[in-house]
């Protein structure tokens, strides 16, 4: 099973991803990144804003009111919040609980951090990430839906996992009642990785009856959340979390939904990231089949009956991608023969020279599993070859 290098929390001499090239202690560096993240109305929008106008994160405290308030969006009041913040006891709590606690600090602009939802324009500035689990994992898929899971429900939960196992995909959810549960438990039965994402800091679990569950996806997978310790899983929390599991993702599957749930807040937001959204038909009469049933009238998700509807849409189908492999290619000139979203595709690959499927999706603003069906063509033709790690070029 994939393992994510940067397991832990490791001090280290020299820090990379500083863009003014300067050394700074990355406790003393964890802790700006910390107080940046917890800054009364700056979201994360502002705060990436806020990065690249100071030129780091560390210069964001060492600017003058009068100086930052000049920055689009910042203003008076909200340069006054950062001149006079009092989060350096808090920042310095929670450096020493994520050393304590073998927890990995993941700010945006790390390599470490799921490029996936890099480019989700409310992404998290800051992730806390504990367990083994590679969050840029070649395939990532989750699973949500109602907390009031039925037999039906849990019936296609486990098949779909099982399912999956041929392509070995990380399973993402929510690690609460129904739905979310039973995808990470069917998980770790089948030996998949498993991510929960959380609405509350990692010194708890909620709901508490998981802790157990939990305990087992550190050894297979992991948790995640944007939140520090001590943070209690508020309901407004929960919608928030939910862009996360969206925006880690190459598809979001909903197994069973009501009409109005945090499943459907999350399908909204998967297409939203263009990631593709799937979901299980149920009986008419069976209310936590009418999300489901909706989603897929109004063409707001695929309609699955199992996990080789999903491998298809996604082109994930291994023989498929062994027979493309060895093709003679070709020249040029064929570029004038593409359809207009292909040539737009490879045009993207010709200008950046490589790029992993997902940040390719995200700048040609298409669904993940349609450019898949497209780089499958291109590859066919000879005109862009794969790399590990699902990385394209042109040939």
């Amino acid at each position: 099973m994939a393992s994510v290098i940067n397991a832990a929390y490791r001090p280290v001499s020299k820090i990379e991803n500083n863009p003014n090239g300067k050394l700074i202690h990355p406790d003393e560096l964890l802790k700006y990144q910390i107080i940046l993240s917890q800054l009364p109305g700056i979201g994360p929008v502002l705060a990436r804003a806020l990065v690249s106008y100071c030129g780091g994160v560390e210069d964001i405290f060492r600017w003058k009111k009068s100086r930052l308030e000049k920055i689009p969006g910042i203003g008076p009041e909200r340069a006054g919040w950062i001149a006079g913040h009092s989060l350096d006891r808090t920042a310095e709590e929670e450096a020493a609980f994520i050393r304590k606690n073998g927890i990995t600090p993941l700010f945006y602009s790390d390599n470490f951090f799921p490029r996936r939802l890099r480019h989700c324009d409310d992404a998290p500035v800051l992730l806390f990430q504990k367990g083994n689990v590679d969050l840029n994992a070649g395939k990532l898929i989750a699973i949500v839906g109602t907390r009031y899971i039925t037999g039906y429900g849990k019936e296609l939960t486990e098949n779909l996992v099982e399912g999956l196992v041929t392509y070995n995909p990380v399973i993402v959810s929510g690690l609460a009642y129904g739905v979310d549960v039973h995808a990470h438990k069917s998980a770790l039965y089948y030996g998949l990785n498993t991510l929960g994402v959380l609405a509350h800091g990692l010194d708890r679990i909620y709901p508490a009856v998981h802790k157990g569950i939990s305990g087992k996806m550190l050894q297979q997978g992991g948790l995640v959340t944007e939140y520090i310790s001590g943070t209690i899983p508020d309901r407004e929390n929960f919608p928030e979390r939910n862009r996360i599991v969206a925006g880690l993702c190459d598809a979001v599957v909903v197994v069973e939904s009501a009409l109005k749930g945090g499943a459907l807040i999350t399908a909204e937001l998967a297409t939203g990231y263009n990631r593709d959204v799937f979901a299980f038909p149920g009986r008419v009469s069976d209310s936590f089949s009418r999300g489901c049933n909706a989603l897929i009238e109004l063409n707001k998700a695929m309609l699955v009956t199992g996990a080789a509807d999903i491998a298809r849409a996604m082109n994930w189908d291994l023989s498929v991608h062994q027979e493309r492999k060895g093709q003679p290619a070709i020249q040029p000139e064929l570029f004038a023969t593409l359809e207009e979203e292909e040539k737009k595709v490879a045009d993207m690959l010709k200008q950046s020279g490589s790029l992993p499927i997902d940040e390719l999706a995200v700048r040609v603003k298409l669904p993940v599993s349609r450019v898949s069906a497209m780089l499958l063509k291109l590859e066919f033709l000879g005109m862009i070859k794969s790399l590990p790690g699902k990385v394209y070029c042109i040939c």
